[in-house]
Formats: structure tokens, sequence, C-alpha cells
């Protein structure tokens, strides 16, 4: 089938290249001439694992390709995708110009009868808006209908996911629509949900709104731990062998970030309050996550009562591991009270850190390894958890000026960092402060 996506942001590009793998011609439309011209390259400009290559292999068998110009990528389509941004408003609604503008783009230049998909995650009614604007500007006689398909993509598996997906959730108001996406997304071989187009609107964002509360649940449930000397490891692991409850997202830490989580649970509350609706549980929920991303620090002040000076190393920057996405990462905050606070900053990511360069305080310095990062610190921050950092072999903390090691993740066992002589602080658990001393020379 002859498929239009529009917009090669994280959403657009991943559906656009999955969809070519299983077999569809597609064109993915964006308006930047520089990001259009080197994806023709097989060139990501994301980061996200087996992306580059499926994008090169399919580029190569001419199921694949991008255009700046719109009439070139949706003339001849017989389903448009809409994957543009819903960035967030200053109240916390979604921004909804960029749809508004996809919907008058597909207006002018479709030719021929079409299915509209809005993959972008949009406030219940946007569908409707969306048909509205596009039959207000249409050029053509034509027919056209509106699905809701949403994504549910993580960043740093989305490639995976969109092949082993729980399920593809489709609404639409018509039997017509509902077997052509059907048969679209068949390939992937993942259960189908239908529903009428509002409900598959309020399914995206109530799943990722649900999500949001069991990671601030836990990290309420942590803080408890740690006030009564119980290990949340042990409780998450109890309480995720409940089937209700499942062991998924029950990980404690210094908070969700990323372009979802954040976005949709304010967008949410603002959904409801547009209902005259207090939705006091997910405003408890996004308090609580801006709460927790400022713990590590509150950490480092009980350890270093005057960071002024002091030389604190900082292990990763990206909001989760995987990806390169800096968008509500705990870096920003945590980094920026460091500064504030008078320490000399030094950062290392594998990934993240052209894209933290110009979001972070510029007086944050880089590194290039995380040998580098750590000499002669006098605390480390761990803010992501990828494997390279879990993976350190302990010893390499004796380059700090005395090893401190404050772990918003929880990458380390706390015996072997005791066992290591490292003082020890993570999330929810005891902490390891028994340091070895060194040996009289």
């Amino acid at each position: 089938m002859n498929i239009a996506v529009i917009g090669t942001g994280y959403v657009g590009l991943v559906t656009g290249v999955s969809l070519s793998e299983i077999g569809h011609q597609v064109i993915c439309i964006d308006v930047n001439e520089d990001k259009v011209a080197k994806m023709k390259q097989g060139i990501s400009p994301i980061y996200e694992p087996g992306l580059s290559e499926l994008m090169t292999k399919n580029i190569k068998e001419q199921r694949l390709n991008f255009t700046t110009i719109h009439q070139e990528g949706l003339r001849r389509a017989d389903v448009i995708y809409i994957a543009v941004g819903t960035p967030e408003n200053k109240n916390g609604s979604a921004d909804l110009s960029f749809i508004s503008q996809a919907a008058q783009d597909i207006a002018e230049n479709v030719e021929r009868d079409v299915i509209v998909v809005t993959k972008s995650t949009v406030p219940v009614g946007t569908n409707a808006m969306i048909k509205e604007i596009i039959q207000a500007h249409l050029i053509n006689d034509l027919q056209i209908e509106v699905v809701s398909n949403p994504e549910f993509l993580k960043e740093g598996s989305a490639i995976h996911d969109s092949f082993h997906g729980d399920r593809i959730v489709i609404g639409a108001d018509s039997e017509h629509a509902f077997s052509i996406i059907e048969k679209i997304n068949e390939p992937f071989g993942v259960p189908i949900f239908k529903t009428d187009i509002k409900s598959a609107e309020m399914i995206k964002y109530a799943s990722n709104a649900f999500l949001a509360t069991k990671i601030s649940f836990i990290n309420e449930i942590s803080n408890i731990c740690e006030l009564l000397g119980a290990n949340i490891e042990n409780v998450s692991t109890g309480m995720g062998l409940d089937q209700r409850i499942g062991s998924q997202f029950l990980k404690a830490g210094i908070g969700y970030g990323g372009s979802c989580f954040p976005k949709d649970t304010k967008a949410l509350i603002q959904i409801a309050g547009n209902v005259q609706y207090e939705f006091e549980l997910l405003k408890g929920v996004v308090n609580v996550n801006k709460k927790q991303q400022g713990i590590l620090i509150s950490k480092l002040n009980d350890c270093l009562p005057e960071i002024a000076g002091k030389k604190i190393a900082v292990l990763g920057l990206a909001f989760k591991p995987n990806t390169d996405d800096m968008r509500e990462s705990a870096s920003i905050l945590i980094t920026e009270e460091l500064v504030k606070q008078g320490a000399e900053v030094i950062a290392y990511d594998p990934i993240a850190m052209n894209n933290a360069k110009s979001i972070l305080n510029p007086l944050v310095q880089y590194a290039e390894s995380i040998e580098e990062t750590i000499e002669n610190s006098d605390a480390a921050l761990i803010l992501t958890d990828w494997d390279e950092f879990k993976n350190i072999e302990l010893t390499m903390f004796s380059k700090m000026k005395k090893p401190l090691v404050i772990d918003g993740r929880n990458c380390f066992a706390v015996e072997s960092m005791e066992n290591n002589g490292i003082e020890y602080h993570s999330i929810g658990r005891p902490p390891a402060v028994k340091v070895i001393e060194a040996a009289p020379i």
C-alpha cells in the first residue's frame, strides 16, 4: 500500500521505517531540508538501536523515501499518517498547531480518497477537528476518513516494540477504515484492538498516566523504605510477584522524563480540567516526580555540606539508556543546581552529550570516558543506568579523591560497594558507609 507519513520525529520516523519493513511503499515528509537529505542517505536524526540499519535496508530496496514537498508525498497516498509534534503549552495542554497545519497540507495536496491516521498523541476530540479542517480546505471532491492509531513505543527499544508490541489500537467510525488499517498492520503479528475514535485517543493518555503513576508510587515507597531501613528492591520484587500489580515500572529511581510521561500527564490533567474534573491523583504523580528528581542533591548535601569548589562527576545525561533524548531529563535540574551551588561539574554520557551541550548550563564540562569523569572528583552521581555504568570495575572509583557514589538508578549491589570501600548512597536502600581505610605506608 502507498503510505505517506507527515513528520519524521521519533514517532514518525520509526513508524515509517517499520511500515516499509513489512512491505509497504512509504514516503516520509519533513520540512527540514538538511534532515531529509541525511535521511535519504540512511542517516537517522535520532539515536535508536536498529533504526539506521532498517532505514538503509529499505531505502536500498526502494520501499522507503523522504521528501520536503507535500505534493510529492501526498498525491498518490492511499493512507496518510500524521506524526507531528504536540508540544506542551504553558498551561500544560497540547499545542495542536502542527496537527492543524498537517491537516491543511493534506487537504491542499491529496488527489484521491484517503484515510488519515493520527499517530501523534492528541487530546480527545482532535481527530474530529482534523477531519473538519481537511474538509474545510479540500481542493478536490474526495472522501476522507480519519482514524486514531496511537503509538506505544518505548525509546531505546522502539524497533523491537513495533514488531513485538502488546497491542495495536485502532479507533475508527467505519468498517471500511477498520479493515484497511487492520490490513496494513497485519504483518506485524501484534494483537489488534478496535474501538471508537474518542476511546482510542483516551487510551494513549490513560496508559502513560498509569505507568507514570506506578513510577511515582514506587518512588514514594522507596523514600519511606529509607526512613524505615527497608530495602525497596525487595519490596518492589515482592509486590511485582502479584499478577494484579506486575513487576514493570516498579523500579525506584529519580523519576521519569522523556517526551511522553511529563507531557502526557500534564495534558491529561488539562483535559480533565476542560470538563470541570479535578484529577487530584495525577496532580500528585506530577508533584512527586518533580520532588524525586532533586533527591540526589539532598543526599549530596548531606554527605558534603559545602560543595562550592568541589568537583562533582555526573554519569549519564539522557533521561534513560539507549537514547540521546534529553527532554525532561533529571540531569537538567541536577546539573543546574550543582552549578548554582558552586560545584565544578564534569559530565559523561555515551550517546547524549551533543544534545546535552545545547541544553545544560554552559559551565558544565564534558569528559570522553568514565575514568576521565571521575578522576580526582569529590563525588560521583549516577543519573542514567547505561550498561556501561552498571559494568564499571568498582576499583575504578579509587581514582576519586575519596570514593563517594550517589546512585539515582540503583546500578550496584550495596554489599559490593561496601566490600570495595566505597561510600554509596542509592534510592530506597540502606547506604554503604563502611569505607576501608588505606593501609599505612
